[in-house]
């Protein structure tokens, strides 16, 4: 099966558009679709001094495969030029709607998935435009109401409950509702879509150990406990809560399938740690296939031509396979 794959380079002065180029260079047997200005692609191959010819790409035609040194290309012009390292915020809005093209192509079945490349939460919000990640915006153009953000990276996988939130801000967002349903996808999303059979799931508590038995906190006998049982009553393998700390051995993680932790920054170190660079962002509940780059638009890194483009290599290696299946 030949897949058509979109591909949004993300922040125009990061080094989002050199890394499309330098995958490029391979060749794809799926047809990979870049949703950009063409100048910008132009200008990052002359950079890196590394061949581009961009194909011509019509939704109605059949997916064709990729040859070396090409990508498709569906046209979006920026407000303005691109200068590497320097972020402008009149190209905010071209950010936002390459992502809102790939999307809505994805929702009309003229892509079977999407990859995409860094942002800057920052610049787009100083233009005004509210915007909190790329995994919330998927899940309002695409009409859900709980999506789950996942990394993964050689056999560890770690999901979030909650997403970009202040810290303050955590404890109130973990409710039993928001557990069940994040919970209810992990687990559907492992058996159906990583084919794995019975997943098993080790979740996080929320405070240092795991709540000490309510010294240190009662989120975990108050909330998180009794979300697990219920779930548990539904034939779903949970472990936990457990302290991260604890969680995150090598011998609590040889029973797990995926590690569900409360917050960004009680995974996303450890999964950085382990597979910084090959690691891949999966969104988890859309109707259609989303992964992404493990890291930021690397402002100092852009222009240099230094950036490496493993990350989404494996990306769009793992789109591909999750759209083939």
């Amino acid at each position: 099966m030949t897949t058509k794959i979109a591909l949004t380079p993300g922040e125009p002065a990061g080094i989002g558009p050199e890394l499309a180029v330098k995958v490029a260079q391979q060749g794809s047997s799926s047809q990979i679709i870049a949703i950009a200005d063409p100048e910008l692609l132009y200008q990052a191959a002359s950079i890196l001094s590394l061949p581009l010819t961009l194909l011509p790409f019509s939704p109605d035609s059949a997916a064709s495969a990729t040859p070396p040194g090409c990508l498709y290309i569906q046209e979006i012009q920026m407000a303005s030029s691109a200068k590497p390292g320097h972020l402008n915020t009149a190209n905010a809005s071209y950010v936002l709607s390459t992502l809102e093209a790939a999307a809505k192509g994805c929702l009309r079945g003229q892509f079977n998935a999407l990859v995409t490349g860094p942002v800057h939460k920052g610049v787009i919000n100083d233009a005004g435009i509210p915007f909190s990640g790329h995994t919330e915006f998927f899940a309002e153009q695409a009409g859900i109401e709980q999506v789950v953000m996942m990394l993964a990276a050689e056999k560890l996988r770690v999901a979030l409950v909650t997403t970009h939130l202040p810290l303050k801000d955590v404890s109130k967002a973990i409710t039993g509702e928001r557990l069940t349903q994040v919970i209810q996808i992990l687990h559907k999303s492992l058996t159906n879509e990583f084919r794995i059979e019975s997943p098993r799931i080790g979740v996080c508590g929320l405070n240092p150990h795991a709540g000490e038995g309510g010294h240190l906190g009662m989120e975990e006998i108050e909330v998180i406990e009794p979300a697990l049982n219920s779930l548990r009553a539904e034939g779903i393998q949970l472990i936990g809560p457990l302290p991260a700390d604890t969680l995150f051995t090598p011998p609590q993680l040889a029973h797990c399938d995926a590690v569900l932790t409360m917050y960004h920054d009680q995974g996303l170190p450890v999964l950085k740690f382990k597979g910084f660079g090959k690691a891949v962002n999966i969104t988890l509940g859309l109707p259609f296939v989303r992964t992404s780059v493990d890291h930021g638009t690397a402002l100092n890194l852009a222009g240099t031509g230094d950036a490496d483009s493993g990350s989404l290599e494996a990306a769009l290696a793992q789109a591909i396979e999750l759209a083939t299946r």
